[in-house]
Order: C-alpha cells, then sequence, then structure tokens
C-alpha cells in the first residue's frame, strides 16, 4: 500500500453515530457504500479496470467513472448544490478513487449531524429551470445504486482474475485477522 492509500478513508468503517437520527442513518448508509468502494476498488490493476463483462456492458473503469457521479450527486445534495456534468476524461483511477471516497467522506459528515433532512434536496440543472427531488430518491437513487454498482466492480474484478480481498467483513466494517 501506498502513502497516498494510507490516507484515503474508508479502510474500516467509522465508529457508528451516537444516536439514531434520520441524517446519522444516512449517514451510515454513505460509510458502508465508502467501506464496500473502498474495498471493491484497493489494488485494480490495469486489465481489472478494462474488463467488459459482455459487448453492450461497461468497463469496470467506466462503472468506477459511473460511481464517481453518483458520489458526486450525494455531496451535492449535502451541499445543496445543483448537480451539472463534469468532465472526468483527464482524471487517473487513483484520482477517480480519491475523489470517490473524499466525497462521500464529506457528505456522510454533513448528514450525520442533520435532524431533519427535508431541506436536503438532489437538484438536477435543467435547460429551463432545475429538477429537485425529495431526500427519499437520494436513498433509493444514487446511494443504492452507488451500493449495486460496487458488487458490479467486485464481481468483474473476480472474473478478470483479481478476486475480492477475503479478510474484507462488510458486517464488521472491517479486515478480519
Amino acid at each position: 500500500m501506498n502513502s497516498q492509500e494510507n490516507n484515503l478513508p474508508y479502510a474500516e468503517i467509522p465508529d457508528a453515530p451516537t444516536a439514531y437520527t434520520a441524517g446519522s442513518v444516512v449517514s451510515r448508509m454513505i460509510d458502508g457504500l465508502g467501506f464496500r468502494y473502498y474495498w471493491a476498488t484497493e489494488g485494480l490493476r490495469a486489465e481489472d479496470l478494462s474488463y467488459r463483462p459482455g459487448a453492450d456492458a461497461r468497463t469496470t473503469e467506466e462503472t468506477i467513472d459511473h460511481i464517481l457521479g453518483l458520489s458526486n450527486v450525494v455531496l451535492n445534495s449535502a451541499l445543496n448544490k445543483v448537480n451539472e456534468s463534469e468532465d472526468i476524461s483527464e482524471l487517473s483511477f487513483e484520482q477517480k478513487r480519491e475523489r470517490t471516497l473524499r466525497n462521500l467522506e464529506e457528505a456522510s459528515k454533513i448528514f450525520r449531524t442533520a435532524d431533519d433532512l427535508s431541506g436536503y434536496k438532489v437538484i438536477f440543472k435543467g435547460k429551463e429551470a432545475n429538477n429537485e427531488y425529495p431526500m427519499w430518491n437520494q436513498i433509493n437513487g444514487p446511494i443504492s445504486d452507488a451500493i449495486w454498482h460496487c458488487g458490479q466492480v467486485v464481481s468483474f474484478r473476480r472474473a478478470s482474475g483479481n478476486p475480492f480481498n477475503s479478510k474484507v467483513s462488510v458486517f464488521a466494517g472491517k479486515l478480519r485477522d
């Protein structure tokens, strides 16, 4: 592991919040996503990133790009910012991975202290007007979708000959001894 790797969030899931609030539950969902993403993407090789399970499927790296976009939506909702498309074509895999993990960490910290989530919206820039959705859509949309795609990355890496670390316990949120 390089020194940058040691500084990335979610090698272990953070301690659970002390109280169950709407915000702390969403924060914990994001932390679970961050932990899964960290380990799904840890140690990916060039051949893993270019793996495509079928002609009409995304490559692993294209899936990672999609997860980065979803992490932007999650963070922008926490910041009450409008989502706009971003060109990430010049970013390396390592930069995409770090940005995704940092986005999730920041969003989790913001939501952790929120008691009422009704003020948080998912906002997409429209041609004439912005399209706004309630926080409910954040949970069943970007957060759940990113968890789904982490599972795809794990499946893809197995298929390309680089299995998921067997010491990862998603239940405990840390590596087994």
